[in-house]
């Protein structure tokens, strides 16, 4: 009876019960971390995971959102990987990009389990097949289009590293192409010394579904008729008169033309001047020099001031663009009524034209555009049948009689030609040194905005680089980091010192 007593008596004592509340505290802390992770299972995968990445590589942009916010037609995207293999960055971006839309439906097919897949869709494992069964368009996109990897460190060291994640590029250039009816073919001239477009701007053209090809003005006689855009790139030499005519010919059926100057002064391309000064654009003397608006002191690093809109203000959120070693154009009377030309790009007033002999100071423009409704005959004919059936009696036959001369008329067509007088805007060395600047951004827009109702769905791939939380330039504040911040420590110590010394 003693040891019973003793026994319950130690069940009473402020130890055990404190014990006892401790236990009954960790049970229920375990239940509500079990409770949790049930709750958190439930939720889709999309909105599970959280990015802490410093490149932000699953922020989706507003160009991707729109497009999928106006989807009228449901895509299919059947992943043929092994789902609990597959990198996780990829498997986190597929969730977070279908879940924008209910007109995108992913499946995943694992091809070990279903080997017949890959011979249906006549792919590789790892690769995403992207469909619509509207239009009847298929493409794919393979995961390391999405990871790119370093192919340096590859086959110098052997070891596998990445360099960017490319997952909404990638995924809404196939979406833009599998729902898109419409195909644009970009032409490039050659045989003047033209510059080669880099492998950024190439990818750029594919992922807005452009076709690129090459022409030869010297070798045919009239620009083909698929030509959505006829791009001159950098020319060193000049056209030849019957290239010049063949130009001005395609500008005058509505034609558009757009054209990078380069080093080359504009005085050795006769012809080509003779071109931009009948659309109101003509090239200054001299290289541009502008120390109010420069990089790191330079004044022929410039960021020029743009003044864009519409389609050519597209995602131009920083405005920032690097131009190096530019001439300067101005804007003339053209030559015709008809031509409308407008500046987007241009020089601060505090620049200056620069020649061997003499420093011209002023505002000068480094991008323009000039348009022009082609007026046609059969226009003109259909006006003015339309005028006729106005005049007559107001019944239903005169309408479907006005309906039918609209839709054979259809639109005047319009002539465009764009020129950017630094053919550095798409320079690579600029281009990949300077990714957080807007080069190639302005220049696809200057591309689309040839195109009516299209849209630049072209992104960039994101940086996997580590980013460091450094202060560049720091100046004075690493002054004070470096030796400010320890020496009022070693003082504030010799004074508590010097202190209880004295006591």
């Amino acid at each position: 009876m003693k040891n019973k007593k003793n026994i319950k008596n130690i069940f009473h004592t402020t130890r055990t019960r404190r014990g006892a509340y401790s236990v009954g505290l960790t049970v229920l802390v375990i239940a509500v971390v079990i409770v949790f992770n049930l709750i958190v299972g439930q939720i889709p995968e999309a909105f599970r995971n959280i990015d802490v990445s410093s490149t932000k590589i699953y922020d989706i942009s507003d160009t991707t959102t729109d497009l999928l916010d106006g989807l009228d037609k449901d895509v299919d995207m059947k992943v043929l990987a092994v789902k609990d293999e597959s990198d996780e960055r990829i498997t986190t971006f597929l969730s977070k990009y279908a879940a924008l839309s209910n007109r995108i439906h992913v499946e995943w097919i694992d091809p070990v389990l279903h080997p017949s897949a890959l011979t249906d869709y006549d792919t590789t494992e790892n690769t995403i097949v992207i469909s619509c069964e509207d239009t009847g368009k298929t493409t794919t996109v393979s995961f390391n289009d999405i990871l790119v990897m370093d192919e340096y460190s590859y086959y110098y060291y052997g070891t596998e590293s990445y360099t960017e994640f490319d997952g909404e590029g990638q995924l809404t250039s196939a979406v833009n192409y599998v729902t898109n009816d419409v195909e644009r073919t970009v032409y490039q001239t050659t045989g003047h010394g033209e510059g080669t477009l880099s492998a950024t701007v190439t990818d750029l053209m594919e992922k807005n579904s452009y076709t690129l090809a090459e022409i030869n003005l010297l070798m045919t006689t009239s620009i083909p008729e698929d030509c959505d855009l006829l791009l001159m790139y950098a020319p060193v030499s000049d056209l030849s008169e019957d290239e010049a005519q063949m130009l001005t010919d395609y500008l005058g059926d509505g034609g558009k033309l757009m054209v990078l100057l380069g080093d080359t002064s504009s005085a050795d391309l006769p012809n080509l001047a003779g071109i931009l000064k009948t659309y109101g654009i003509q090239a200054a003397d001299g290289y541009i020099a502008d120390p109010a608006r420069c990089y790191q002191n330079n004044p022929y690093y410039i960021f020029p001031e743009l003044s864009v809109y519409g389609d050519m203000a597209d995602g131009i959120m920083s405005q920032m663009v690097l131009l190096i070693n530019t001439h300067g154009m101005t804007l003339t009377d053209p030559e015709r009524d008809t031509i409308a030309v407008t500046s987007f790009m241009s020089s601060s007033d505090q620049s200056y034209a620069v020649t061997e002999d003499a420093q011209q100071q002023g505002s000068y423009v480094l991008g323009a555009s000039a348009t022009e409704t082609i007026s046609t005959d059969e226009s003109e004919e259909t006006g003015s049948e339309t005028d006729e059936a106005d005049n007559s009696d107001a019944d239903a036959g005169n309408a479907e009689d006005t309906d039918s001369g609209s839709e054979d008329s259809g639109e005047a067509p319009e002539s465009r030609l764009t020129v950017i007088s630094a053919a550095s805007l798409i320079d690579q060395s600029i281009t990949d040194a300077f990714p957080q600047l807007e080069n190639t951004q302005l220049f696809m827009n200057a591309v689309t905005a040839n195109f009516d109702g299209v849209q630049n769905l072209s992104i960039q791939a994101k940086s996997l680089g580590v980013e460091y939380n450094t202060v560049q330039h720091a100046g004075l504040f690493s002054l004070l980091m470096i030796f400010g911040i320890p020496a009022v420590i070693l003082i504030g110590g010799f004074v508590v010192w010097f202190r209880r010394r004295k006591a």
